[in-house]
């Protein structure tokens, strides 16, 4: 990493720093105006549902997420679930706020097709509100990153998507099904458990050495899978970002199966969600 992407990294970490203080705390990063445009982002994961604000400038103002069951594999499985949840993440936000949120941006995994976007445009919509454009995951966290030239692998609930950039230009892409709730699957078969309670067993630091043992295979796997993108693109940087990769063994079990380094930003499961407000012009498609 050159001397300039670790400035723009220490600048996105400061940023997702403050955010990270103001999710689900009932308060927004300071008090927004009538008059201001805002830019609003919906993140359908696999495990919750995260709704960003940010001001006209890209600053976040606001965030809160919701677990939910709602999404597998990137795909919406249950698409009351997902809106009701949306609905109440929407109104928890303007009673903050003080101020209607009109407009609001969605993200899907790359390459899962047209149905997919208006499934996720639908759901946004049902919750009130208008739906200006829907993005590719990876290429949202890299909006938010600033990303110019390396590789962004988002790694969801169901699924690790990858963006490679050359001078801002997007010029590879992959996604394949294997994600957070892979491990968790993983985990169940070891520990002959339910999903569900290997999800809450996963979630739980406490046990983040004896979790990480089971999963290693799976974070190796979706290693490989990044190799396969940057072979013929684009090398450095490799960020990683989402929500499945909070382990401390991660990045370096990542790092050494792609024979690269690799990076985290701080909370990494922030940089996707924000980067989909980004793309919230206010206007209707």
């Amino acid at each position: 990493m050159t001397k300039k992407q670790k400035m723009d990294l220490d600048a996105v970490n400061q940023q997702l720093d403050q955010f990270d203080q103001v999710v689900n705390s009932e308060k927004a990063m300071r008090k927004v105006t009538p008059q201001e445009k805002l830019r609003a982002g919906v993140d359908l994961g696999t495990s919750s549902i995260v709704l960003t604000v940010l001001d006209s400038k890209d600053k976040p103002i606001y965030g809160a997420f919701e677990y939910d069951h709602a999404v597998r594999d990137g795909l919406v499985v249950n698409y009351m679930e997902s809106v009701r949840i949306l609905e109440k993440l929407k109104q928890k936000a303007e009673d903050v706020l003080g101020v209607p949120l009109t407009t609001a941006c969605g993200a899907i995994p790359p390459k899962t097709g047209e149905g997919s976007a208006k499934i996720v445009k639908n759901v946004i919509e049902a919750a009130g509100f208008i739906c200006p454009a829907i993005v590719d995951e990876p290429t949202a966290a890299a909006k938010f990153l600033q990303m110019q030239d390396g590789t962004v692998v988002d790694i969801g609930g169901g699924t690790t998507g990858i963006s490679v950039f050359q001078r801002g230009k997007l010029v590879e892409v992959l996604d394949e099904a294997t994600g957070g709730f892979h491990m968790t699957l993983v985990l169940a078969g070891n520990q002959h458990i339910k999903a569900d309670k290997a999800e809450l067993i996963k979630r739980d630091p406490a046990n983040e050495d004896e979790v990480f043992g089971v999963i290693r295979p799976v974070v190796e796997k979706m290693a490989t899978i990044t190799k396969t993108a940057v072979k013929t693109g684009v090398k450095q940087p490799v960020i990683v970002v989402g929500g499945a990769i909070n382990f401390k063994d991660f990045i370096p079990t990542f790092s050494k199966t792609l024979k690269l380094p690799a990076y985290k930003p701080d909370y990494p499961q922030f940089v996707t969600p924000l980067g989909i407000a980004m793309f919230d012009d206010g206007k209707a498609e």
